[in-house]
């Protein structure tokens, strides 16, 4: 936003019974060329509020004839479309987390850091530009950026609305849902669809960081501040400055990591690993987990005080299965997204995936669509594409006799002057040679994956890399063949 457009029209109402206080946001507002009106009690911002219509209202929590929190409320129920931050006292964490809870925008702390106060109102006023935006465009809205959001059920209009409430929020939200409810996704929409939407969405899975690390992820490190730190590094909080920092699955972090992040969030200042200084940073958080956080709290596994601040807001996703009448609009914007354009489903294949109760949520059925794209004929899904659990019997696992190495020959396939060594099975497939030492020799998704691999390449190289007769000679069909040699990244 330029400062020409700011001066056009944008009016601050600054409330703080303070004058010197008082003055010195007047001259920064009026220097950042917006036009500003002053009230030092409650009734004189009530009376500002009456005649004219503000892009930001600034309150002092402390007036002399009432409450900044009072003004909160009025102002979120009477100017919906006008965003109010609040000033509270140095060391009065708590308070700004009451203001968030009922509705403010924002909020800074005294002593006021004037940079600090100018990127807030920057904020608000690009929150405003947002929802002008979108209130005369109301069709960009038909279409939601993430196909989790999709559906007509009551729980899903829930949560549209209540995301686009948050778009013009900045303060700290949790999200809880299952597991695969699209938790992260529900992030990147609010940070989408608020004025951050262009800065960085920065997405931290909290359970996979070594807890040694951590500090240095999250806070970068300066050169020679441990062994291999070669160069000065940002964390992510840095990362994301201006922007959003999500810390999924926010219940794994371990106690001592807890009280730097508190502090961080508190204070809206890091201090690198190895540095002497703190820099500040402005990062909006957003949280999820799958746990229950009030219990990790009870048990003793997540520190309260951080629990307060990240639940300031939460976001509920529903389970799919809570759901079912999403599935069949669902599921054709799953496809469409993997495929670029329509495909049909059976009515037994859309039957059955209402039938069935999705335990891995939304990021199963996406799972489950990508899979059945790959095996169906004719661009039509029948209910054995889906191959949901329970609907076909799984063989057992030969666990004494090895596996035939020889299980592909047909040269009838092969092409001219092709080699006619059959495809087989590698060595690494006989049963009794692999089980023969203690434990696993790896997972069996990435030993599944490795066979496959194998077999594709040596159908591929015994036809020449004629993928129709590889396909036929691997018993499967064309689009399936390719599928799988894209996803294996296979070169041919």
């Amino acid at each position: 936003m330029s400062m020409n457009e700011v001066a056009t029209c944008p009016r601050i109402l600054v409330v703080d019974d303070e004058a010197h206080l008082r003055e010195l946001l007047e001259i920064t507002l009026i220097k950042m060329g917006l036009d500003v009106d002053s009230a030092e009690t409650l009734a004189l911002a009530r009376s500002h509020l009456a005649r004219h219509s503000y892009a930001l209202v600034l309150t002092d929590m402390r007036l002399p004839d009432g409450s900044g929190m009072e003004l909160v409320q009025e102002v979120n129920s009477n100017y919906k479309n006008t965003p109010i931050a609040v000033i509270t006292a140095f060391g009065s964490a708590d308070n700004a987390v009451v203001a968030l809870k009922a509705g403010a925008f924002d909020y800074v702390s005294k002593p006021v850091a004037l940079d600090q106060l100018r990127k807030l109102v920057r904020s608000a006023l690009q929150t405003n530009e947002v929802q002008k935006e979108q209130q005369s465009t109301p069709e960009k809205q038909a279409v939601p950026a993430n196909s989790f959001m999709i559906g007509q059920s009551q729980g899903m209009q829930e949560v549209r609305a209540q995301i686009s409430r948050l778009a013009r929020s900045m303060a700290p939200v949790i999200i809880t849902g299952e597991s695969g409810s699209g938790k992260e996704l529900a992030a990147r929409e609010i940070h989408t669809s608020s004025a951050r939407s262009d800065k960085p969405f920065i997405a931290v899975n909290c359970g996979a960081i070594p807890e040694t690390l951590m500090e240095a992820e999250f806070f970068g490190y300066r050169k020679g501040a441990f062994t291999g730190a070669a160069d000065d590094r940002d964390g992510f909080f840095q990362a994301a400055n201006g922007g959003t920092l999500m810390l999924d699955e926010v219940a794994d972090l371990p106690l001592p990591m807890q009280v730097k992040l508190l502090r961080a969030i508190q204070e809206r200042r890091v201090r690198k690993v190895g540095a002497t200084v703190e820099e500040a940073v402005d990062v909006r958080i957003i949280s999820a987990t799958h746990q229950n956080l009030a219990i990790c709290v009870e048990e003793g596994r997540f520190r309260q005080d951080l629990y307060y601040r990240l639940n300031v807001i939460e976001l509920h996703l529903p389970p799919l299965r809570e759901r079912l009448e999403d599935i069949v609009e669902l599921s054709s914007g799953i496809l469409k997204k993997l495929t670029g354009n329509d495909i049909n489903m059976s009515v037994d294949a859309i039957d059955a995936l209402i039938s069935y109760d999705f335990p891995g949520n939304v990021r199963e059925l996406e799972n489950i669509l990508e899979r059945a794209v790959a095996f169906a004929n004719d661009d039509c899904i029948e209910v054995t594409d889906l191959a949901l659990r329970g609907t076909r019997k799984i063989p057992d696992l030969p666990m004494v006799q090895p596996v035939p190495t020889e299980v592909i020959t047909n040269s009838n396939h092969s092409a001219p002057g092709a080699d006619q060594t059959p495809v087989s099975v590698p060595d690494v497939l006989a049963v009794q040679d692999i089980f023969a030492a203690p434990g696993l020799p790896c997972s069996l998704p990435d030993y599944l994956e490795n066979v496959e691999r194998e077999m594709i390449r040596r159908a591929l190289h015994q036809t020449r890399n004629n993928r129709t007769q590889a396909a036929e000679l691997l018993g499967v069909s064309f689009r399936q063949l390719r599928y799988q040699i894209q996803k294996l990244k296979i070169q041919e």
